[in-house]
């Protein structure tokens, strides 16, 4: 039985391999040493909308979108009472 690896990768939802997922959280982390704190940069730089490290089940996960999230529909306003 493998083990599950400490580092994974989503994009818009769907896991990468795990070659793929180290290279690109190797490049997130060079980035992030040389501009702290900048991953709207680190998504801009590599045309993604967002990236956002997370931690899932003991497993840091760097979570991808390359779109933005739907819009949510806004409830209507309740009218003020008399």
């Amino acid at each position: 039985m493998s083990e599950k690896p400490s580092l994974a990768v989503t994009i818009d939802g769907v896991q990468l391999p795990d070659e793929e997922a180290r290279a690109l959280w190797t490049k997130f982390s060079e980035h992030m040493d040389e501009h702290r704190g900048d991953m709207a940069g680190f998504a801009k730089l590599h045309g993604y909308v967002s990236v956002a490290p997370e931690a899932r089940g003991g497993q840091a996960v760097l979570v991808v979108r390359t779109t933005k999230a739907p819009q949510v529909a806004a409830l209507p306003k309740k009218k003020k009472r008399r």
